[in-house]
């Protein structure tokens, strides 16, 4: 959720942090904060709300040093506040902490450390994890105040030791100014290594004008960074471990927004060269096959799966959600789809026979990983699909299949979604080729469909100004409904989400057929509905369920494939979608949705990059 930043090194480390700040502000908008190592000293500076904020009070006040932290907060305990902004100190105030995640045992500490005569100043569970390190450091110094680095760390891995929960932490101390601390515990954190200069981050945009070096760091990990070296010591042990460096594919000004207003959308309309991105090398339209290179399933294990379980949050949840028509239709597999939070608490059946897949744009998503842990001690075997080499997903899955996106800043999730889908696509058509499930022409045929599908999206994205006039027309509204059927219904959920997400408008999306079971009573002159009616084998009903909106004085927003007279006999306010294959048609459609609630959002003037409430990466349950 909150983003960390680190670094040492001969720069002005203020620059820096608040640099990576602002590429990391995604995760955590409520407050934020950084301290500077100057000489024997500490500066901090802390400012709540947006990160302008804290540039403001830095002009003011500026930070001279060469090693420090910063923190962008996503609160979770405590409210927004200056005084429960990070970074927080112990008692001394020569040791300073940053802090993502949920130190669960917080209060039971707290109440530990009162009784030793602690006094705490703010009503955050991070804040107990300064004053034990200080304790610890207090302990270990010498009689001339010094702390050696080695010193420096055994009082960490102690304060480390009584913590029940997760983090990702970046520490510095007065008493030991040459050396920036990080520590990770189910909480994402990596390492970028510069020349002569090492970095400290939640996440690669914050590293990328600096570096595209990076270590991840992997649960119980202790980094020690100083300006000449890196090194990691297990918390539980104290001892080395060695951390493979991986080179990040990502280019720094992908993270820039490139002369668009927002970055949302600037990665909607990066979807036809993220998707090629995605597809490219994995299709073998001349041979017929399909290459993934990091799946590590055997042919004989595709054969034998007896059933596929998805298991995602949010957007990435709807993925899976098309994906099933596609595993069961040309795979001929029995598929679930679960919500991640959920799944483990059912104690669901998994064994060597099932394949799980987990899908997630950061590959940190905490209730993700959890079922993901929860599928491997069942014997299941495990994939996942994300956009983050290195990631925890990326390294505890058995198997992994990229998507290739570049890093997405905007909260609301877009490029990667479409994505999400090519790679389902992809790997849908390699289990239907492994069990001869489709005949040979309709292989070729969905192959040529996929390579065209950019093209395809890149034509649903020349409707933006009718996009943006109907959003004119509709952004009072205060109530929303999205009706879709079989591989659209997973793409009226998708709508209806970015619309509430970006624009604080209530929406829902059903399933067409679902309208009578209920949403109809809704329906009156000031409901909006919007109906994906493309063509398909579930066109006829879907237009009925239209009709029945028409009839009791719905106002209908139709997406509609180019010419349709039936529907525009309905309704004027029609969004003429490209003719496409029916399979193909979820990942065109959910484009001009995504542009409806961007366009929506701007003119209700919400903040669309940061939506309130929301942080980019959810890594804490």
């Amino acid at each position: 959720m909150c983003g960390i930043v680190g670094y040492i090194g001969k720069e002005n480390a203020a620059d820096i942090l608040l640099d990576g700040l602002r590429r990391l502000e995604y995760r955590g908008y409520d407050s934020a904060g950084m301290v500077v190592l100057d000489g024997p000293g500490l500066g901090i500076r802390r400012s709540v709300g947006k990160l302008v904020n804290l540039e403001q009070h830095l002009k003011k006040y500026p930070l001279a040093g060469h090693a420090g932290v910063g923190h962008t907060r996503w609160a979770t305990h405590g409210r927004p506040s200056e005084e429960n902004a990070h970074p927080h100190r112990d008692a001394s105030g020569r040791v300073v902490v940053v802090h993502n995640g949920i130190i669960e045992n917080y209060m039971v500490l707290k109440a530990g450390l009162q009784a030793r005569g602690v006094k705490f100043v703010s009503q955050t569970d991070t804040e107990v994890v300064a004053h034990l390190v200080g304790e610890a450091v207090a302990r270990r110094k010498g009689p001339d105040g010094v702390l050696t680095p080695s010193l420096f760390v055994d009082a960490v891995r102690e304060a480390l030791s009584e913590i029940k929960g997760t983090y990702a932490l970046g520490i510095v101390s007065a008493d030991c100014p040459g050396v920036v601390m990080g520590a990770r515990r189910e909480c994402p954190l990596l390492v970028g290594v510069g020349e002569n200069e090492y970095f400290l981050a939640s996440d690669a945009p914050a590293i990328l004008a600096h570096t595209r070096e990076a270590i991840f760091l992997q649960d119980g990990d202790l980094a020690l960074l100083t300006p000449t070296s890196v090194s990691i010591v297990s918390i539980e042990t104290g001892r080395p471990v060695d951390r493979t460096t991986t080179h990040l594919p990502w280019d720094p000004l992908q993270a820039e927004k490139a002369g668009y207003r927002h970055f949302m959308l600037k990665e909607i309309h990066e979807q036809p060269r993220s998707l090629e991105d995605t597809l490219r090398g994995r299709l073998n339209l001349d041979e017929l096959k399909v290459h993934l290179d990091l799946l590590k399933l055997s042919e004989d294990q595709i054969r034998r799966f007896r059933k596929i379980t998805i298991v995602a949050c949010g957007t990435s949840y709807h993925a899976g959600l098309m994906a099933r028509y596609l595993f069961e239709s040309w795979v001929q597999a029995p598929c679930d789809v679960e919500i991640a939070s959920e799944y483990r608490y059912r104690n669901p059946l998994a064994g060597p026979e099932d394949l799980v897949v987990a899908v997630s744009q950061s590959g940190e998503t905490a209730d993700t990983i959890a079922a993901i842990r929860h599928a491997k001690e069942k014997g299941a075997r495990t994939l996942a699909i994300c956009n983050s080499v290195g990631s925890t997903l990326y390294r505890e899955c058995h198997g992994k299949i990229l998507t290739h996106c570049g890093p997405e800043i905007g909260v609301a999730s877009t490029k990667a979604f479409t994505a999400q889908l090519g790679v389902f696509y992809v790997l849908a058509l390699y289990g239907a080729l492994v069990r001869g499930t489709l005949p040979r022409p309709d292989v070729e045929k969905i192959m040529q469909n996929l390579l065209h599908l950019p093209r395809w999206i890149g034509e649903a994205l020349k409707m933006e100004p009718a996009v943006a006039a109907l959003a004119k027309k509709f952004f009072h509204s205060r109530h929303f409904l999205f009706l879709g059927r079989h591989l659209n219904f997973p793409i009226a959920l998708e709508g209806a989400l970015k619309l509430k997400e970006i624009s604080y408008i209530h929406a829902e999306g059903y399933p067409a057929g679902e309208l009578k079971h209920g949403p109809i009573a809704l329906i009156d002159e000031d409901m909006p509905v919007v109906a994906i009616a493309t063509q398909g084998k579930v066109y006829d009903k879907v237009m009925t369920n239209i009709e029945e909106v028409s009839a009791r004085g719905g106002r209908v927003i139709a997406l509609a494939t180019t010419g349709d007279a039936r529907v525009s006999a309905i309704t004027s306010d029609v969004l003429w979608m490209p003719d496409v294959p029916e399979s193909m048609a979820p990942a065109v459609n959910v484009v001009p949705l995504q542009l409806l609630a961007y366009h929506i959002a701007v003119l209700r003037g919400c903040d669309v990059d940061q939506p309130r409430n929301l942080a980019k990466s959810v890594t804490v349950e």
